[in-house]
């Protein structure tokens, strides 16, 4: 069986960085000086599908934006860290408070910021348009880019390596 089948079926936490991987790392300013960010809406019901499914959601991120904050709110995503750079300490304190191991925590990410915690976590993943030296450490990695359904992708591959995908599909035919 495939290693990143294997480490999937034990997460309880799925981490998400946002610039690049909720987005597609691009920054819109306007004629203030203020940016805006897009965010798919296919990645937002994935992170609700994982929620559902009773795995934890959080978002450790380096810049602090009132865009994002908007965005988590909407989601449910309880538990997020704005503008980390080093974002081991916002990781550790994660674990203590839900009271988990790497072993039991994905992250997605796709750049330098975001390589130790791929490399120290239960499964480490990227999105097809990441850094390639950020690819060569990753267990996991899209076919799709960061802000265009990559979250989304990974979610339900985690859903899926729990057997927990097909059963919240079926709740949407039965709506």
């Amino acid at each position: 069986m495939n290693s990143a089948i294997v480490r999937a079926k034990a997460i309880k936490l799925v981490i998400f960085d946002v610039d690049g991987v909720l987005t597609n790392g691009s920054l819109w300013f306007d004629s203030n000086g203020e940016f805006c960010k897009a965010f798919s809406v296919y990645d937002g019901l994935g992170i609700k599908l994982l929620q559902r499914a009773g795995i934890e959601t959080a978002v450790i991120t380096a810049r602090n934006s009132p865009a994002v904050a908007q965005r988590l709110a909407a989601l449910k995503v309880n538990h997020y860290y704005y503008g980390v750079e080093d974002k081991r300490p916002a990781y550790r304190a994660l674990l203590d408070q839900l009271n988990l191991t790497d072993s039991q925590v994905a992250y997605l990410g796709d750049d330098l910021p975001d390589l130790a915690l791929i490399r120290h976590v239960g499964l480490g993943a990227t999105v097809a348009n990441a850094n390639p030296f950020i690819k060569e450490h990753a267990q996991w990695q899209s076919t799709r880019c960061g802000g265009d359904g990559a979250a989304r992708e990974f979610c339900e591959f985690i859903l899926t390596a729990q057997d927990k995908l097909h059963l919240l599909q079926q709740d949407y035919l039965e709506m």
